[in-house]
């Protein structure tokens, strides 16, 4: 069998590269299972998909609270550990029954710190074959640390993994971890912590500031990882009435956090658990995790604040993958990924892309990626009821397991498809989201939605092979040049819907006839 070259396949596929996930050498990756047994809750993920940018193929959480007792006994908690055995004895059977090959598990600060630890890890192999790996704190920073860059290969700044015995730092930057450390401020540990509110904020004051002198570096932006730092976030969505409740790639600014630290404090915590949905176990975390967050706010001085969903098991996941994997555009993979798998032309979002690519000539590298995979999921949702096929397409965008993506990508890259299937984005229940764009994005989005409503419908192969579009935006003027075959696929629904294009580019629609329109390109 002949291979090609990652040149080869740069040059084969552009800017983008070719899907890694059709690599043997990766396909590996498709199918992980990963247990984690933390201080509060012992949780199995299964991944699936796109390796880079891999989907939760299942996902279950137990709240354990291994931990609970440990700052009085030393010991695991005797209810907590009969929990999480027999969650793990289901996780085992799970496995089992998915056809996972073997599951891989790690227990962090409660396991390792606990006297009994050794003892449960034990009980666990003898009761469900099982081998818990314990891993010390500098290990957990490492992992969380790695799970932020598969969501984020750019991402730069400190990350913060709170658990229920313990907080780790650690530093990303340029794809690669940097200095970490580990401290026992997890809230757990601080419902233990003497001398009422004003002996905790002197306690968790002193433990960040140790943290600062061991980390004492420039960190613009905080990565939270972490379930009660999850629970904050919720609630700072809660009181700023934010319309996309999504909490990957959340931003706050250090104001926000005070004011909804303040808001934590001035409500009831079961009426906020109630507006929220959060599990009485994590809010009972809440009070103390804020005030951790709030300090560290204080002491690092960050410029943003950003939620991370990917944490420890997601950096699991990213220890197993190849470098050049790693390099991999996770939004573009895991886009790629669902066209194969949902579209009905798998490979025509390729051809689509180059078709319409004339129009954004202008286009940065950031939008040029929101607009391939705009491009990539176009027919993802044909499955859908065809007077729901926008609004499934918006939903799909903004709310689907995608990684690099901000929250006003999100919703560009939502509008864009919605676009795809509606001339028109007026009365849709999605209005609310369109605030958090700009008149321009809003105009740019309808422009792509627009550019492959009519690319998509006007060939259902390969549209540049017989017509090639090109912008003239000084005349303002959109033209279409056509071949005999494009001009016999250029019908009245297909004229119709590039007429609408050039109206929302403000230019005139002009036809051409060409014998071959590469010949001119």
């Amino acid at each position: 069998m002949t291979t090609r070259g990652d040149s080869d396949l740069h040059d084969d596929w552009g800017l983008f590269g070719r899907p890694l996930f059709e690599d043997p050498a990766v396909r590996s990756l498709s199918r992980v299972g990963v247990v984690d047994v933390g201080s509060n809750s012992v949780r199995l993920v299964v991944f699936d998909g796109a390796a880079r940018s891999p989907a939760y193929f299942f996902n279950e959480k137990i709240m354990c609270a291994l931990g609970a007792d440990l700052p009085q006994t030393g010991k695991l908690s005797v209810t907590g550990r009969a929990r999480a055995l027999s969650a793990i004895r289901r996780f085992q059977e799970l496995a089992r029954g998915m056809g996972l090959e073997q599951l891989t598990a790690v227990a962090t600060a409660a396991v390792r710190e606990a006297t009994d630890g050794l003892d449960f890890c034990t009980e666990v192999l003898r009761e469900t074959g099982l081998n818990i790996h314990v891993i010390d704190g500098l290990e957990e920073a490492r992992l969380s640390a790695q799970g932020v860059l598969l969501g984020w290969p750019t991402a730069r700044g400190l990350v913060c993994d709170i658990g229920g015995s313990s907080m780790e730092l650690a530093e990303v930057s340029e794809g690669e971890v940097g200095r970490a450390i580990t401290s026992a401020l997890g809230p757990q540990n601080l419902k233990a912590v003497r001398g009422g509110k004003k002996g905790l904020k002197a306690h968790i004051k002193d433990g960040v500031e140790e943290l600062r002198d061991a980390m004492p570096g420039d960190y613009e932006r905080l990565y939270l990882v972490g379930g009660s730092w999850r629970a904050i976030a919720r609630l700072d969505m809660e009181r700023r009435g934010y319309p996309l409740t999504v909490l990957h790639e959340y931003r706050m600014t250090p104001k926000s956090v005070m004011d909804t630290v303040k808001w934590i404090e001035e409500n009831d915590l079961e009426e906020l658990r109630a507006r929220t949905g959060t599990s009485e176990a994590r809010m009972i975390l809440v009070p103390e995790a804020s005030r951790v967050l709030k300090q560290l706010v204080r002491t690092f001085k960050p410029v943003d604040i950003a939620v991370s969903s990917y944490g420890i098991r997601e950096g699991m996941l990213y220890e197993q993958m190849p470098d050049r994997l790693r390099k991999r555009d996770p939004l573009i993979e895991a886009c790629r990924f669902a066209e194969v798998k949902d579209a009905r032309m798998p490979g025509f979002g390729k051809a689509l892309y180059e078709f319409v690519s004339p129009l954004f000539k202008s286009a940065n590298a950031d939008r040029q990626r929101l607009i391939k995979a705009a491009c990539l999921l176009h027919d993802v949702t044909w499955r859908a009821h065809p007077d729901f096929r926008a609004e499934v397409c918006f939903d799909n965008a903004t709310r689907a397991n995608l990684g690099g993506l901000r929250h006003r990508e999100r919703v560009f890259l939502g509008l864009s498809l919605l676009h795809r299937y509606k001339n028109s984005r007026d009365g849709t229940r999605f209005e609310e989201l369109f605030d958090m764009l700009t008149e321009k994005e809003i105009r740019d989005a309808e422009i792509l939605g627009k550019a492959m409503r009519f690319g998509a419908m006007f060939s259902v192969n390969k549209p540049n092979d017989v017509a090639a579009l090109k912008l003239f935006p000084q005349k303002k003027q959109l033209e279409l040049a056509l071949t005999k075959e494009g001009d016999a696929l250029f019908g009245e629904v297909a004229e119709s819907r590039f007429q609408s294009l050039a109206k929302s580019l403000d230019a005139d629609a002009r036809l051409k006839r060409k014998k071959s329109v590469r010949a001119e390109a």
